[in-house]
């Protein structure tokens, strides 16, 4: 079993996880801007994160953040072209970019319209031009204030898929990878960088998630089979933020 289980905080149902989610982003932007005028956040993909934009990006909620002092980065992304239906970015920016004043430069997408090994190569490159690098082999000097995160039902998150290199990786915090799983290149952040995070959130929701879920925060610790275990921020908070249908196989 896992040694020590993270805060976990549960929802009756996905609308009340997506306003805690809301809740928690907005503060931590708002401490981020007052303490060091920078609010760095990598954003998830996939179904569940996306109420949560369209949120943060209502007139009531946007109003409260600085959003030129907000950079925003991804934790992953297809190798698609951006305006593609699959693409993560075009996500964002359909729920959350095209209702915000967002500067362009600090929007950071990954280039997954390009060859994946030189796109990966890149977004490490200007990850490490943001957040700057304590040398070859090591995490960021400065951590983002934030990851989003969800979690797949086969206990993957980012595009860090179970058995896959990016899981274990030690040094880059880029890496594009073929997924089997899935048949298509991916590009993800891999744990060097995520676990360099000041707060790391998970969201997940639904009950096809429960079985996952259970193995993941209560089974014993094989992260090659269950990626999501090693999130484990070195110095930073992690959060899960689970609906109930989700939480119901959970013993706590």
């Amino acid at each position: 079993m896992n040694k020590t289980l993270p805060p976990l905080e549960t929802f009756p149902d996905r609308e009340k996880l997506t306003a805690a989610a809301a809740q928690n982003f907005i503060r931590l932007a708002a401490e981020a801007v007052e303490k060091e005028r920078l609010f760095t956040v990598a954003l998830a993909g996939g179904s569940t994160p996306r109420p949560l934009y369209a949120l943060l990006a209502s007139k009531e909620s946007a109003r409260t953040i600085d959003w030129p002092r907000v950079h925003l980065f991804w934790g992953d992304e297809r190798c698609v072209p951006p305006d593609d239906p699959r693409s993560n970015y075009r996500m964002v920016r359909e729920s959350l970019l095209d209702a915000i004043q967002m500067l362009p430069a600090n929007v950071h997408r990954i280039h997954g319209e390009e060859d994946p090994e030189a796109a990966a190569a890149a977004y490490d490159r200007e990850l490490r031009a943001s957040l700057g690098s304590n040398g070859a082999g090591g995490p960021p000097r400065r951590g983002f204030d934030l990851v989003l995160l969800g979690m797949g039902d086969n206990g993957h998150t980012a595009s860090l898929f179970p058995g896959l290199p990016a899981v274990t990786e030690k040094v880059r915090w880029v890496m594009a990878q073929f997924i089997p799983a899935v048949s298509m290149w991916r590009i993800t952040l891999t744990p060097v960088a995520i676990n360099a995070a000041r707060n790391v959130i998970f969201m997940v929701s639904g009950s096809e998630k429960a079985e996952r879920l259970h193995d993941v925060l209560e089974g014993p610790f094989q992260p090659e089979r269950l990626p999501a275990q090693i999130i484990q921020p070195a110095h930073g908070r992690l959060l899960w933020l689970v609906d109930e249908a989700a939480a119901s196989r959970l013993a706590r």
